[in-house]
């Protein structure tokens, strides 16, 4: 393993936060001049913004013939999206949730969660797959746009002020936030060039394979944005947007990234048998157990926080034991299949439970 391989992670990692905090506040501002709602922006230019880098990174790995590199940073990064952002957010402060994101956002994530993992059954993922998917993106923003015209004052004044959208416009404003765009992809290119060759001589020097640095290495660092502003908002105590921006990051992650980068590979994407044995089924588990833990009370508590991040610290221990074979790996799967499996299950059917009967009593 040579120096170069970790100059190549963190500048990788660095130009990719860096471009995607410079393209979100360019994009987030030039459609508050045309006349995009707040909302409708924290909604899609944000929340799809901050997962700009999962897009270049997938784009790029695809490009390269990296496959396993492309669907275990989507796979991964949704994983760690719920069960890390949420957890540390909830730990900070418990986590309002909206009627909206249950009714609508968290079930079309189930849903896309679902879809990609039919799609992917057979192997491969082509380009027929990717345009079935990214034509799902569409229709989710389009669906979005028109439905935010009933959205509420407090809504648009929390969206406006986190992105400070309430500002007024500067001399230039439009030529300046076409330039921040510019800057911000040329960024997110670069970076993500960087951190997919690191990446790969990472994999190699640790005899691991290039599916697991995707699930860990690459899913945390590119959703580094998304932890920037799920956090951010949680201690402001803009909530909404905390959990928001992660469930409709999930949405563009599976739709729109998997889907593009399933449409730009030379070739269709391989998907490993161990991915689709186990690291989709974990990404759907987790995306299921939003429904019970959001309807407790429309509220993430801190002790559910604390449980999202005892999860993801399982996942991926689990990972890192199967790659390296280690002795004990055979007792760690016993337990988390006999023991925290079916504990997992009763606390959401509990969770479940209680909040079907408030619903009935109100």
């Amino acid at each position: 393993m040579t120096t170069m391989t970790f100059v190549y992670l963190l500048a990788g990692l660095i130009l990719l936060v860096g471009g995607a905090e410079v393209l979100v506040k360019g994009a987030a501002r030039l459609a508050a001049t045309f006349g995009i709602s707040p909302l409708v922006i924290g909604l899609t230019v944000v929340a799809f913004g901050t997962s700009a880098p999962e897009m270049a990174v997938s784009v790029q790995a695809a490009f390269s013939g990296n496959g396993d590199i492309a669907i275990g940073n989507v796979v991964g990064s949704n994983i760690f999206n719920v069960l890390f952002i949420l957890g540390v957010s909830a730990l900070i402060i418990p986590l309002v949730v909206s009627r909206q994101l249950i009714r609508l956002d968290v079930p079309v994530m189930i849903v896309a969660s679902v879809l990609a993992m039919a799609l992917a059954y057979d192997g491969a993922l082509g380009r027929p797959d990717g345009a079935i998917l990214f034509a799902g993106i569409i229709a989710y923003t389009v669906f979005l746009i028109v439905s935010s015209r009933r959205e509420t004052a407090l809504a648009t004044d929390e969206f406006s002020k986190e992105y400070g959208l309430d500002e007024k416009p500067r001399p230039n404003a439009t030529l300046t936030n076409v330039g921040l765009i510019f800057a911000g992809l040329v960024l997110l290119v670069t970076g993500s060039n960087f951190l997919v060759e690191g990446a790969v001589s990472l994999a190699r020097a640790l005899g691991l394979s290039e599916l697991v640095i995707g699930l860990t290495v690459i899913a945390a660092g590119t959703s580094l944005p998304e932890v920037a502003t799920s956090i951010t908002a949680a201690v402001k105590g803009e909530r909404d947007i905390a959990v928001g921006n992660v469930v409709g990051s999930n949405v563009f992650n599976l739709l729109a990234v998997l889907g593009l980068a399933s449409l730009v590979s030379p070739i269709p994407l391989n998907v490993s048998a161990s991915a689709l044995a186990f690291d989709f089924p974990v990404m759907i588990a987790v995306a299921l157990a939003c429904l019970p833990v959001f309807f407790s009370g429309y509220l993430i508590n801190r002790w559910e926080g604390l449980l999202f991040l005892v999860y993801y610290i399982l996942y991926t221990t689990y990972l890192i034991m199967y790659a390296t074979a280690t002795p004990a790996f055979a007792q760690f799967q016993t337990a988390l299949v006999w023991y925290v499996a079916p504990l997992t299950v009763v606390t959401l059917v509990v969770l479940g439970g209680r909040s079907w009967i408030t619903q009935r009593q109100q």
